[in-house]
């Protein structure tokens, strides 16, 4: 008896998908995180946003920084991978990847996306983390464990992956 296999189109079409997002954490010569408030829902945010077909996260990540607050980040390491389940209008799991993008030492060169931007701020970390909406808010204190222990944290659906 043989097999019927799909074709690889048709196989690829049953399988599940995620939605994809990435950000950057930057802070200042202050040790103060940088987050921006969009105009298009409620709370502050990483800048960042949705990964594009067949964009890599960092590619994004750095992209999104540029688009949003008009000055080059550079993109450095991973410090969190965060999974999300399926929640209220969103249909799909989310990941999204935070990287370090570092200390920006001159704030004054920032110059925010007034399409989509309405403020943006360098606030202190226990501060920034009360803006930061429930889902996004665990993404804070793992990326400075992860800036202090050199290695990503993982968070599955918020809770930091054995601990």
């Amino acid at each position: 008896m043989s097999k019927v296999f799909l074709e690889p189109s048709e196989w690829y079409a049953t399988l599940p998908s995620v939605f994809t997002s990435a950000a950057v954490l930057i802070t200042d010569a202050d040790d103060r995180v940088l987050l921006v408030k969009p105009n298009y829902r409620p709370g502050w945010s990483f800048p960042g946003g949705i990964v594009e077909n067949g964009e890599a996260p960092h590619d994004c990540a750095a992209r999104e920084a540029m688009e949003e607050l008009g000055v080059p980040v550079e993109v450095g390491g991973l410090l969190v991978v965060h999974w999300s389940p399926p929640a209220g209008d969103r249909p799909r799991s989310m990941v999204n990847f935070l990287f370090d993008g570092g200390v920006l030492d001159d704030p004054s060169r920032i110059r925010l996306q007034a399409d989509e931007l309405d403020d943006a701020a360098f606030l202190a970390w226990d501060t920034a983390v009360t803006l930061l909406p429930e889902v996004s808010a665990p993404r804070l204190p793992a990326a400075r464990l992860a800036r202090r222990e050199r290695r990503p944290v993982y968070l599955p659906g918020g809770a930091p992956a054995g601990g």
